[in-house]
């Protein structure tokens, strides 16, 4: 004997047709949401970084953005080959920037759209790979809406010199700024300058200091914190080289 499938109620018909359209906008939404590299730009060799939300409420990404909402990994520099002591990989934001007096690296604001970092490790150039590194780079990257870019860079000058000198670990840590000419639309170099130390911890009679540059390209800023190995000086001219060239591959990425 065979059965019949009885037809659906009218209740349930009526249940079908207001389930459908939302399944189809759930179904579009997440179509809409995949970040992907923009045409003409260099291939990612990894899957694109998404945007890691701010450690701060005030630094949530504005509801009304309308700019990019992910930062690619092609958006990032990438070492030459005689530098690169290893591949670049993702960092949490609030691990790569730096901090002196306060949080003065991280006060993008609700301008914010979008911020991921990504850490390179060095080399000095002609040393062997057996070598231990010279140092490892920070990368960090904001998108701003409106005139975000230009507010964070204007507070962050007046943050740096509002704080001449901290303290890390009980030591002096003195600071000095100044404006970098001819790389992006604007930008900052930091130095930071302690007294040096041996691995357990003793003075050297020396001195020691790291440098953090920052750099605007249109409505994205670029943070690259350099750190000597094991708490050497970082390498002041392999910085200057790669700010350049992270700047013209921002510059490419937002085209």
């Amino acid at each position: 004997m065979i059965r019949r499938t009885p037809p659906p109620s009218a209740r349930a018909r009526r249940t079908i047709a207001l389930i459908a359209p939302l399944l189809a906008t759930v179904a579009l939404t997440t179509a809409c949401t995949v970040g992907e590299d923009q045409p003409g730009s260099a291939p990612s060799t990894a899957p694109p970084t998404t945007a890691s939300a701010p450690t701060s409420q005030a630094d949530q990404p504005s509801p009304s953005a309308s700019i990019r909402a992910t930062v690619p990994t092609s958006a990032f520099v990438e070492l030459p080959p005689e530098l690169r002591k290893s591949a670049r990989r993702a960092t949490p934001v609030a691990d790569a920037l730096p901090t002196m007096c306060g949080n003065e690296f991280g006060t993008g604001g609700r301008q914010v759209t979008a911020s991921a970092s990504m850490t390179v490790t060095y080399k000095t150039p002609g040393e062997p790979d057996s070598n231990v590194p010279q140092g490892m780079i920070h990368q960090t990257i904001f998108t701003f809406d409106g005139d975000g870019a230009s507010d964070y860079m204007r507070r962050l000058r007046g943050a740096v010199q509002a704080c001449p000198s901290y303290k890390e670990a009980g030591n002096p840590v003195d600071v000095e700024g100044r404006a970098v000419p001819g790389v992006g639309d604007e930008a900052l170099l930091v130095t930071r300058t302690w007294a040096e130390t041996s691995l357990i911890g003793e003075r050297t009679g020396g001195t020691a200091s790291s440098q953090t540059a920052v750099a605007r390209v249109d409505g994205a800023v670029t943070v690259l914190n350099d750190q000597g190995w094991e708490g050497t000086s970082g390498n002041p001219a392999i910085l200057d080289r790669v700010v350049r060239d992270s700047v013209r591959t921002l510059d490419v990425w937002q085209r």
